[in-house]
């Protein structure tokens, strides 16, 4: 067990969930649900098999795979279903708010759901010790944090003209927006609950020789295969709806080529948080282990927004909005180190 390192390791993976929106910027000429699949089929198909099949042992993955309990494998799968939704909606509140506001809300709310329901669901009082209750003061701050990223965004929102907003989020709807990051992040909460239900598929692993720090690779394979269903339903619906199943086959074979690029580069960004966050969450002592979901939000969070500072997203926002921005940032960063002592 090694705490810092753990935290360490999740950052790495924060790095990357929170930098995963910005080849976005490179796709041209596709609608949202167009690139929005394709860079799923990366990060919800293609990447979980890959790291799978790199760091279980050869030739043990499909073993593991047919010995692991269907019912860990179908909830598993189900809750990366209900996590779909969330995916989903989370890439709609990025849409509508920009890297870092829509992140800050839908993923604040994303941890405060996935840190503090599965051990209420098993039972657990975390009132009764020291450790449980510097976690809920660390969840706490997690969400004050939040609160204050928000309260910069009603700021920004205030401060710029509409021509501005428009400038640095080409699609900039406030209240929808929100709306959409609230039901994101409390859908997202799921994900921690597919790793909760695919615990089982995690000890056939190990019982096949895999390493710890990647025991929970094998349990992805089934949580994102639920997400993916549930976005491409949308994403195809959108497509025959829109008639952007074009997309795809129109332009010459370099738009093809470079949207598919930037698209699956989103992708594996993205996959990467889990990855990391299965080798750090391992690395946790047993008692904090479970609430590494708190610290990669709230790692996500601060990354995100300090993205959205180089993307101009709050450019023209004002001096107060940023003094503002820049508290909770720190106070999410704070966050992360109350749930570590804890």
């Amino acid at each position: 067990m090694d705490p810092i390192a753990g935290i360490l390791l999740i950052a790495l993976g924060s790095i990357g969930a929170a930098s995963f929106y910005v080849p976005f910027k490179k796709v041209r000429l596709w609608a949202w649900e167009s690139y929005w699949i394709t860079q799923g089929v990366a990060a919800w198909i293609i990447a979980p098999w890959i790291f799978a099949l790199i760091f279980v042992p050869s030739g043990e993955l499909m073993p593991i795979i047919r010995e692991s309990p269907s019912s860990a494998k179908l909830m598993a799968a189900f809750f990366g279903l209900l996590w779909g939704f969330g995916g989903l909606t989370f890439g709609l509140s990025i849409r509508y708010l920009g890297v870092a506001l829509g992140q800050s809300i839908a993923l604040g709310l994303c941890a405060a759901f996935g840190t503090l329901i599965p051990p209420i669901v098993a039972g657990e009082n975390l009132f009764s010790s020291t450790t449980g209750i510097l976690t809920m003061t660390g969840v706490a701050i997690t969400v004050a944090g939040i609160a204050i990223i928000g309260y910069a965004g009603a700021l920004k929102s205030k401060n710029m003209t509409e021509e501005e907003r428009k400038a640095a989020v080409k699609e900039f709807a406030l209240k929808k927006g929100i709306l959409i990051a609230i039901f994101a992040g409390v859908m997202s909460a799921c994900f921690n609950f597919g790793f909760e239900a695919g615990k089982p598929i995690e000890n056939v692993a190990l019982a096949h020789g895999t390493n710890p720090l990647f025991q929970k690779n094998p349990s992805l394979i089934f949580i994102l295969l639920g997400g993916f269903i549930t976005n491409l339903v949308y994403c195809v619906f959108l497509n025959i709806k829109n008639k952007t199943y074009k997309d795809y086959l129109s332009g010459p074979g370099s738009l093809f080529l470079n949207n598919l690029f930037f698209t699956f580069l989103a992708g594996f960004l993205w996959f990467l948080q889990f990855h990391f966050f299965g080798m750090g969450s391992s690395k946790l002592p047993a008692g904090m282990a479970v609430f590494g979901w708190s610290i990669l939000m709230a790692l996500n969070i601060a990354i995100s927004n300090i993205w959205g500072i180089i993307l101009k997203e709050w450019k023209g926002a004002g001096k107060k909005t940023m003094y503002v921005l820049i508290v909770g940032i720190v106070v999410l960063i704070l966050s992360t180190f109350i749930v570590k002592l804890g």
